[in-house]
């Protein structure tokens, strides 16, 4: 597990505490909020509004107020429902396509120590120059999981922004893989954060204290 811990310390100064632009910081809570929001979009979707429990639920609630429905009735109802959080999973699906493009374009304007290509490329070098290779390793490691991360994330917005369009688009119908992968990169996401509060759980309990704290502030003030 030591591999997934993220590190205070700059890799090209091992004595320096690393920081964080404010750039990156809002796009790592935004972020954080618009994936969980959207999460629990598929979450209520699949428990509370999901299977018969939800119909009759309604058709008892109903009945306790007067009003008899039909089940083809109340299958409408639920539809409505699960249409309306759909909705807002769409929306979220939005969210985190725009905040995607602001970290792309932030990237360019981050101070190289700071960009994610620059620390991977010194990790690597490191890595086979044999200097600092433990930490190297480490480093190269972590920043390799962000960047899957956000590799996964631009295919999740992009097969997400497909569906959201695909009702205006006939021959995107069709394609039922479209909704197979955006399904699978949900799951890959779910792992990359289990993974990534371990990760930064360990690290809070070991030589990187304060990291959480860091993101919030912007660190390096240690």
């Amino acid at each position: 597990m030591a591999g997934i811990e993220p590190s205070l310390r700059d890799i090209e100064n091992p004595q320096k505490i690393k920081k964080y632009s404010s750039s990156l910081r809002f796009w790592h809570w935004a972020n954080a909020t618009v994936i969980t929001g959207s999460l629990l979009t598929v979450l209520v979707n699949s428990t509370v509004l999901s299977g018969w429990p939800t119909l009759m639920f309604i058709q008892d609630q109903l009945k306790k107020s007067g009003t008899t429905i039909t089940e083809q009735q109340g299958r409408s109802i639920v539809g409505g429902l699960r249409d309306r959080v759909w909705d807002y999973h769409i929306y979220f699906g939005y969210c985190l396509a725009a905040l995607l493009l602001f970290r792309f374009i932030a990237e360019f304007f981050q101070l190289t120590d700071q960009k994610l290509i620059s620390n991977i490329k010194t990790a690597y070098r490191r890595f086979k120059g044999g200097k600092d290779k433990l930490i190297a390793r480490h480093e190269l490691i972590v920043k390799s999981l962000y960047a899957t991360f956000y590799l996964v994330l631009v295919i999740m917005a992009v097969t997400g922004l497909t569906l959201a369009f695909g009702d205006d688009v006939p021959a995107i119908k069709k394609l039922h893989f479209i909704k197979e992968i955006h399904g699978f990169c949900m799951y890959l996401v779910l792992a990359f954060i289990v993974v990534h509060i371990a990760g930064v759980y360990l690290a809070e309990r070991k030589d990187s204290k304060g990291i959480v704290s860091d993101m919030i502030n912007g660190g390096g003030a240690r």
